[in-house]
């Protein structure tokens, strides 16, 4: 017998009946059992792998669970849209060593499994969900909360998110649900306003769904599309290997459905309808569960909105939403992706463990910036929080917008169109400056504020209304509109997240006036900077009409921008947890700051000690004429004549070959050693050995000696009660919320990876938050994942206004992370500056292509207004640009079809390094 999903769902008594009847719903085939071992006395995963036989398709299954007796909650985890269930292994590990039973599926049409792709249409993809539901059910290490009745949660993002609302929709045995950056309404994600989203649907239903398809062929899809449905019987799917159709491996229904509203350029009423029963939506009023929302802010594809009307539709049902705006997105992908994976853990354990002492984090919370890292304009992350959600129109401030009724035109085929966002590379382009976009002249209107007299920011959706005329035939009009935040000349714009919003005007023959709900984003605008209203024709990611038409716009009223004040940034949301590490790094760090000097070192210290130096008492380092001689020796130097100066908010990465003399002048700097001539001055006050000065100062010892029985927790409250300074000094939420541990505090230190024992490291080194930390080697013995975990940590540091040191071999790592070097060789200061200015990537470009490109379009490329010389590469293009910007050359390499999949600059730290030294690394 096979149990079929209810539709609608049966009550809970009746459904238990059925399932206790029911026989054994699936043939395990091929299955093959797998044990990963764990490092640092974790428990060992066992995985189980096995084909599911379901109705129409055969599904790909991975179980994931460490031995013992103990009950436990299991969890399912699907995965992105073109990908498969191994995209999630390494999470579903990590849960599972946590203490639960987590199950990977892919889902049908892709990985291994069989089937047609129906969008999580709810007779294929959410009923395989719900009989995944009853397999667990089964297993005898899973925790019941009845007969048949599992204690589950669902979690995924994209495509895997959408399968998470749907199957708390349809079946109430799911007890919690994390998705991430999906949608709630597919019909409006993919025909927002009426308008047809053609670039994103185009590399959903062609690209994304090719055979053989790989995780991440869609560009810079983090997990690319996904979508739900409600109850809508269709034929059963064919097997993956049956006969193609226009567009891949999707139901004929769908293909059906793109491919008319591709040739019509506009969606109809019965594509809506078909798209909207495979929503979430759909089924919203029946999702009663805890739920976490994760939504990126650069994400064209499904912009916050989404998350706004999942959040609003849940919360109104009774259940606890927590909301999170992530930096990244489909855009380019997620930037955060540890910390959501931790988020989803804690969620899980406060509602499936019932763990009430698991930090869910805030009720709403956004990632901001705190700077531009100045080598590759990477976004430097902090946290802001509210104590509930603000929606998108929250505490709006009225603009004037300054312009007169203006008119443009929409040209014939909708080209050129204008450029906002595209997807997989508008996240990079970030490290070329401002981003992408480009409005052509004679296609838009414009519209100013005037200069803000303080800063804004928007946090939410602006809305302005619009007077429109439009020569169509049938009267309509299809505008583009986005908001820029525009420099005090008036010429340097940037346009926050790359977004764009669309609107289709109806019957605007004779005039119509229509609201324009702008994109909703997270965005502080300076004092002395303009708003931008900009209204375009024309847009490369939507369809516009065809046939040539003169649109006429003015503004009759003011521009709404919502000013969520609840939210703050800083310690207002920061779990409070409370760390630790060993009582050998204790006393050292101890010894570091000065704490317990002995009598004879106070002495020492009052004892011809420089007076402060008033002018200084903001710059947390200076160095000047550093000079230290080898133990013996009266002409050979380890340091030579150094001066060097760094600011506040700076991470700085000291730089040299071996026995260049960076050990010896941190040593130094730390009051370890004292120099033989020069001066080091830290905050205006002179540095001596027990200097009060150095409480300031936080240091990374490598290899620090934790005690290994004893939790993280521990470990720093043993290390802190060593200073002898008071308990409410140590700041242990802050340090510890940008040292990113998580749940892990609560671990035996024996169980850390290397990984986490780094980070316990400099969480101790951040106690106090000293304004001056000093990091020797931090990535050493990490993998790449760790590494830029740990990049993460400088970066957030950094970004409250302290500084940071650093000291390390990685320089593709320092590249990254800092924004300012001193290279030192044989002693003495060889180079001090910005990392760009120092890496002198000029106006040399490497575009990097996802493709092989010939040599007629190389030669196009080459005879572009603007490129001086074009060559091949190996790993695409090197442009040299002679008055042409990076924006414009991407603009026109998209125009000529190029493939590109990243563009950055050519020169690297290494290459500068090696050029400063002599090649004598």
């Amino acid at each position: 017998m096979k149990l079929r999903l209810p539709q609608p769902r049966l009550p809970r008594r009746r459904r238990t009946r059925l399932l206790a009847g029911a026989a054994a719903l699936a043939v395990v085939a091929g299955a093959g059992t797998w044990t990963a071992a764990a490092s640092g006395g974790a428990p060992a995963v066992h995985r189980t792998d096995s084909m599911v036989e379901m109705p129409g398709a055969a599904i790909d299954t991975s179980y994931f669970t460490t031995g013992g007796g103990k009950k436990r909650p299991a969890v399912l985890l699907g995965h992105g849209f073109g990908g498969s269930k191994d995209d999630v292994r390494a999470q579903a590990e990590r849960l599972a060593r946590d203490g639960y039973a987590v199950l990977t599926w892919s889902a049908r049409g892709f990985g291994r499994s069989g089937g047609r792709i129906g969008l999580n249409d709810p007779d294929y993809e959410v009923k395989d969900v719900s009989r995944l539901v009853d397999w667990l059910a089964r297993r005898p290490e899973v925790e019941l909360d009845g007969d048949g009745d599992p204690r589950v949660g669902v979690a995924g993002a994209s495509y895997g998110g959408a399968i998470s609302l749907l199957a708390a929709g349809y079946d109430e045995r799911v007890d919690a649900i994390a998705p991430q950056i999906t949608y709630w309404n597919l019909a409006d994600s993919l025909f927002p306003q009426g308008v047809f989203k053609k670039l994103w649907a185009g590399l959903f239903f062609t690209t994304g769904s090719a055979d053989g398809m790989r995780p991440g062929s869609v560009p810079g899809s983090a997990t690319a599309p996904g979508t739900a449905t409600a109850p809508a019987p269709g034929p059963a799917p064919a097997p993956a290997d049956a006969g193609a159709t226009a567009c891949g491996r999707f139901q004929p229904e769908l293909c059906a459905m793109y491919e008319r509203v591709a040739v019509a350029g506009k969606p109809d009423a019965e594509a809506r309808a078909l798209l909207e029963t495979r929503s979430p939506s759909a089924v919203g009023d029946r999702i009663k569960v805890p739920t976490l929302i994760v939504q990126g802010q650069e994400d064209s594809l499904f912009p916050l909105d989404q998350a706004d009307a999942m959040a609003r539709a849940i919360a109104a049902n009774g259940a606890p939403v927590s909301v999170d705006w992530a930096a990244g997105g489909h855009d380019g992908g997620m930037r955060e992706a540890g910390r959501v994976e931790d988020r989803v853990a804690a969620w899980f354990d406060r509602y499936l463990k019932d763990d009430q002492g698991a930090g869910t984090g805030p009720v709403f919370r956004v990632s901001r910036s705190g700077g531009i890292d100045s080598t590759d304009g990477a976004v430097q992350l902090r946290g802001a929080s509210g104590e509930r959600y603000p929606g998108l129109t929250a505490g709006p401030r009225q603009f004037a917008l300054a312009g007169r009724e203006q008119s443009f035109a929409n040209p014939a085929g909708g080209a050129p169109p204008a450029l906002s966002s595209l997807p997989g590379i508008g996240g990079q382009l970030a490290a070329l400056g401002a981003g992408l976009s480009l409005d052509f002249p004679g296609q838009y209107a414009r519209f100013d504020s005037e200069p803000l007299a303080r800063e804004v920011r928007i946090t939410g959706t602006p809305t302005v209304t619009l007077n429109v005329r439009s020569t169509a035939a049938d009267g309509s009009a299809v505008l583009f509109g986005k908001v820029y935040d525009v420099g005090p000349d008036g010429r340097q714009q940037v346009l926050p997240s790359q977004l764009v919003a669309p609107v289709r005007v109806e019957n605007a023959r004779q005039g119509a006036a229509v609201e324009l709900r702008l994109p909703a984003v997270d965005h502080a605008v300076e004092a002395g900077h303009r708003l931008r209203l900009v209204v375009a024709a024309t847009d490369l990611g939507y369809a516009s009409p065809a046939a040539p038409a003169t649109y006429t716009v003015s503004v009759p009223g003011s521009l709404a921008v919502p000013v969520a004040d609840g939210v703050r940034t800083a310690s207002a949301g920061l779990p409070a947890w409370a760390w630790g590490l060993p009582l050998g790094a204790a006393l050292l760090a101890a010894a570091l700051l000065g704490v317990r000097r002995t009598g004879r070192e106070r002495a020492g210290a009052r004892a011809g000690v420089p007076q402060p130096e008033p002018a200084l008492a903001d710059v947390p380092l200076e160095i000047t004429g550093l000079t230290k001689r080898y133990a013996g020796a009266q002409d050979r130097y380890a340091v030579r004549d150094l001066s060097f100066r760094v600011e506040k908010g700076q991470v700085l990465g000291l730089l040299g070959p071996n026995g260049a003399g960076k050990t010896t002048t941190l040593r130094m700097l730390m009051g370890l050693i004292s120099p033989d001539e020069g001066e080091i001055r830290v905050f205006g006050h002179a540095v001596r050995a027990g200097a009060p000065v150095l409480s300031r100062v936080g240091a990374f010892v490598e290899g620090a000696g934790f005690l290994p029985h004893l939790s993280g927790r521990a470990n720093l409250e043993l290390y802190w009660q060593a200073t002898g300074r008071p308990a409410e000094d140590a700041h242990m939420a802050q340090a510890l919320e940008i040292a990113g541990l998580g749940d892990a505090l609560e671990r035996a230190v024996r169980t850390y990876s290397q990984g986490m024992r780094q980070r316990l490291a400099i969480a101790q080194a951040m106690l106090g938050m000293p304004d001056l930390l000093i990091l020797d080697e931090p990535t050493n013995g990490l993998d790449p994942p760790q590494i830029r975990e740990m990049r993460d940590v400088m970066i957030r540091y950094a970004a409250g206004g302290r500084t940071v040191i650093v000291s390390s071999h990685l320089l593709s790592e320092v590249e990254q992370t800092c924004t300012h070097l001193v290279v030192m060789d044989r002693g003495r200061l060889v180079r001090a500056g910005e990392v760009a200015e120092i890496t002198g990537g000029g106006d040399t470009l490497l575009v990097a292509l996802a493709g092989p490109v010939d040599e007629g379009t190389v030669a196009k490329v080459a005879a572009l207004e603007g490129v001086g010389a074009v060559t091949a590469a190996d790993d695409g293009l090197l442009v040299r640009l002679e008055g042409a910007t990076a924006a414009a050359l991407i603009a026109e390499l998209v125009r000529l079809e190029v493939p590109v999949s990243a563009v950055g600059p050519h020169r690297r730290l290494e290459d500068a390094f090696l050029t400063l030294i002599g090649g004598a690394a």
